[in-house]
């Protein structure tokens, strides 16, 4: 069988969740969309929220989705407001698939950060509300459970190797079995002091990036957690794109002792080609795709098995539908999932990529995201995370709701006030990519 036909295959949805679904709600009218609403929500700084509420035509009945983009969360809200709402006001809710198609082609250029954010909200409202239809949790209309809770990975920092080894041990007392370890933040380690180093008269003078006190400085970090941790901890870590393909293949060899559980964004998205390189050098487990949004981003990685874990975000790629294929496809290629959260993702997403990870073989690992309690008080039926396992519910649907009355108390600020800590540069002032 050629390769095109074997993945045509194994990205076709299962048939039996719609049987099921069919089951539970034969002899019921037809559904549609009765209006689609904007929710936006800010309650903290990290937190520039977008959420698409569709109300259907059965009295009572809605669904919830994260549309949330944290760096366009404006353009965001606009496109549903004034482009999509109406588009899709008076449509099936039962038709998600071909809905989502249209949605994506709606506005002929397709695969968009925006767009994919968009589908998102549309996405994950209608599996909300074709699981509390169904009277079911969406994990059981997407397969049923294949484990008892979601392992996690938290993140530990620290100014330097026994800082960071006493934030790793806190978490391993907590639970966690798989723990992030940087130094000093996304590119720590690797960097030349502000105002030191040969610099440009009159030129940038704030701390420089450097690749080679990277590599020297990272895999010292960690043979110095290994001595001291031994190996009952499984390790992360994040290079961020920093690194050249180069020096990003000499890195991933120096780690190869410390036997990682995965180095996370060794390369950009545009030097995505490199991977085959790296896989020569080393058995360093490769963890790649937080900024991915198209197809042919992943699936090169995935079917030439050039990466161990996926790291898209559901919101990011445009919600449950397109992510259950991206599960699927790794399945059939020894790839596992970890859904990236990051600290400006929301409830909703959360729990989205929870009902996924529940009902998936190919799950490999979870994102930690906590929220501060009046998230909780804003949004009932949000996950929790315990002793390195992320909990949801099993209400129906995706389990989670929302205050409209209490998130109009914490309005998005206009504009928003997005952190640079992407504005990573090297001693002579240029910038470095994540």
């Amino acid at each position: 069988m050629q390769r095109r036909d074997l993945l045509k295959g194994l990205l076709a949805m299962p048939l039996a969740a719609a049987e099921l679904y069919a089951q539970r709600t034969r002899g019921l009218p037809p559904l549609t969309i009765k209006e689609v609403r904007l929710v936006t929500t800010s309650p903290g700084k990290l937190y520039p929220w977008i959420f698409v509420k569709i109300i259907t035509s059965e009295p009572g009945l809605y669904g919830i989705g994260s549309a949330s983009h944290a760096f366009q969360a404006f353009a965001v809200a606009e496109s549903i407001r004034k482009h999509m709402a109406p588009f899709w006001t008076g449509k099936s809710v039962d038709s998600i698939e071909d809905l989502w198609q249209e949605t994506n082609v709606h506005s002929y250029w397709r695969n968009s950060t925006l767009i994919n954010n968009v589908l998102s909200g549309l996405d994950m409202a209608l599996w909300d509300i074709k699981g509390k239809r169904a009277g079911m949790p969406l994990y059981e209309l997407l397969g049923g459970k294949v484990r008892d809770a979601v392992p996690c990975y938290a993140h530990a920092d620290g100014r330097d190797p026994k800082e960071v080894e006493d934030n790793v041990r806190k978490y391993m007392e907590e639970g966690y079995r798989h723990v992030r370890a940087q130094m000093g933040g996304y590119g720590g380690g690797g960097f030349v002091p502000e105002g030191t180093g040969s610099r440009v008269t009159g030129g940038y003078a704030g701390p420089g990036f450097d690749e080679d006190i990277y590599l020297e400085t990272i895999p010292k970090l960690f043979a110095h957690l290994r001595t001291q941790l031994g190996w009952n901890v499984k390790l992360l870590h994040d290079v961020h794109e920093h690194l050249t393909p180069t020096v990003a293949r000499e890195f991933a060899k120096q780690m190869e002792p410390y036997r990682l559980f995965f180095v996370e964004d060794i390369l950009p998205p545009e030097q995505i080609d490199w991977f085959r390189l790296i896989r020569k050098v080393t058995t360093t487990p490769m963890a790649m795709g937080e900024l991915f949004t198209h197809p042919l981003e992943w699936t090169p990685l995935i079917s030439e098995r050039l990466i161990d874990f996926i790291r898209c975000r559901v919101s990011a790629i445009g919600g449950i539908t397109p992510a259950k294929k991206v599960a699927t496809l790794c399945e059939a290629f020894g790839v596992r999932t970890a859904w990236q959260e990051g600290g400006d993702n929301d409830p909703v997403n959360q729990l989205a990529a929870y009902h996924l990870d529940m009902s998936i073989p190919s799950f490999g690992i979870q994102e930690e995201n906590h929220f501060p309690p009046l998230v909780y008080e804003m949004m009932p039926g949000t996950a929790e995370i315990k002793g390195g396992y992320l909990y949801g519910n099993d209400k129906p649907g995706l389990g989670v709701d929302i205050d409209e009355e209490m998130a109009k108390k914490y309005p998005m600020p206009d504009p928003p006030t997005n952190p640079n800590w992407m504005g990573v540069r090297q001693i002579d002032g240029s910038l470095v990519k994540p």
